[in-house]
């Protein structure tokens, strides 16, 4: 008599316990997050600056952050130092000199532009690693990005629209423009005056392997980093928080190195990652964080990166005649656009920003407030952006404000 072979009640409890375990480490981790509201202030503290170094990549993920912060330390332990004492005093500025929301501090929020301050002043020193001097103006930026950040949340918040990474553009590219290439204490990088996209007109000697490499290097360049084992774990890092954004990030570096090869770019450029991560940024902005997830916004995401990408070598032309670097301009002036087109689409819907959340938890917001609006009948319209100033507006809905979709 054969024995069927079933899961036993101790194996389906360990099963359970492990699914329920992931699902805690998924998305924002909001059980954590309420248990870590009620610790000490230095806990909190570590879990702000981690939110912050992986609010970035809009994930507002605290173990997402670890496993960054570790990718960054596998690329270089200076750049790492001085990403997570960017995002520290960033984050202590807002909250000493500032006062800013509680949620949007706890969020990360008012960490990721320091992020990127600190790491990429470490990466464009002249002078190299471990420079102690080069700390005094790490803080010293770092503890404006708040206040930036505020100034120009005063505009965006009219079009309600985030301020992306535009205090980073601008307190960088000022301490690179202050200093230069010859100052004798904060030197920065030589960019010559000249475009610095060095063209092939032709395909011979393309590494078929490294081009697919470039592909999650790509996303790595966000943080300014080129070693694949750092990209690997920031892939890992945005899969547990949100497979959706580890999708569009993917597919924004691949659209990236496509455009590369179309544009005639070096193939250096485009082996480091270099015309990825500006792509990888948008599409993610665009497919599920700021607009909920249907196929029409994922073919949005996919334009808005192609025009990323061409943005990015525009910018990094018009940059160069000043010496200076493209940073995340293009990503931002880009996503920017795409966030404030008109549409009579009712699939192109933008979230208000004080629901936005994680793409997945995004998309469920959607269904249930179009599930709301056909149970109410067809008497409730979506009203088109260029009447609002917002795609996608619903009308009459209870749940969000009515210039809100």
């Amino acid at each position: 008599m054969e024995r069927t072979t079933q899961p036993s009640n101790k194996e389906l409890q360990v099963s359970s316990s492990l699914f329920r375990a992931m699902c805690l480490c998924t998305g924002d981790m909001h059980e954590y997050g309420k248990w870590i509201q009620r610790q000490s202030v230095m806990l909190q503290l570590v879990d702000c600056v981690f939110r912050g170094v992986a609010q970035v990549m809009f994930v507002n993920n605290p173990l997402s952050g670890f496993l960054i912060t570790v990718g960054l330390f596998l690329q270089n332990p200076w750049w790492g130092l001085n990403g997570l004492l960017g995002t520290l005093v960033s984050t202590m500025s807002a909250v000493v000199l500032l006062g800013h929301d509680r949620g949007a501090i706890l969020a990360g929020l008012y960490g990721y532009n320091g992020t990127l301050v600190g790491m990429l002043m470490a990466v464009f020193s002249a002078k190299g690693d471990w420079y102690w001097w080069l700390l005094l103006p790490n803080m010293f930026m770092s503890m404006l990005c708040p206040v930036v950040s505020s100034a120009l949340s005063s505009i965006t918040s009219k079009w309600d629209v985030p301020v992306f990474t535009l205090p980073f553009n601008i307190l960088l590219c000022l301490h690179l423009a202050a200093t230069g290439h010859n100052h004798p204490y904060f030197p920065g990088p030589f960019i010559t005056k000249s475009p610095p996209w060095h063209h092939n007109s032709t395909m011979e000697g393309l590494d078929v392997s490294q081009l697919f490499l470039a592909v999650p290097v790509g996303v790595s360049q966000v943080y300014g980093c080129d070693n694949p084992w750092s990209a690997g774990v920031f892939l890992l890092a945005l899969l547990i928080a949100s497979p959706t954004i580890f999708l569009h990030a993917m597919l924004g570096s691949a659209v990236g190195v496509l455009s590369g090869l179309a544009l005639a770019a070096s193939h250096g450029d485009i082996y480091s990652g270099l015309w990825g991560y500006n792509s990888a940024l948008s599409c993610a902005a665009i497919g599920g964080m700021f607009y909920a997830l249907t196929w029409q916004a994922h073919l949005l995401a996919l334009t808005c990166a192609f025009f990323c990408a061409y943005m990015t070598a525009a910018i990094s032309n018009l940059m160069s005649t000043v010496a200076l670097p493209a940073c995340t301009w293009p990503f931002c002036l880009s996503t920017l656009i795409f966030l404030l087109l008109s549409s009579e689409t009712p699939a192109i819907c933008r979230l208000p920003l004080s629901v936005v959340s994680y793409p997945e938890k995004n998309l469920q917001y959607y269904r249930e407030l179009r599930d709301s609006e056909r149970s109410k009948g067809p008497q409730q319209i979506y009203r088109s952006g260029s009447q609002s100033g917002v795609p996608g507006v619903l009308e009459g809905t209870p749940e969000v404000p009515s210039e809100m979709c």
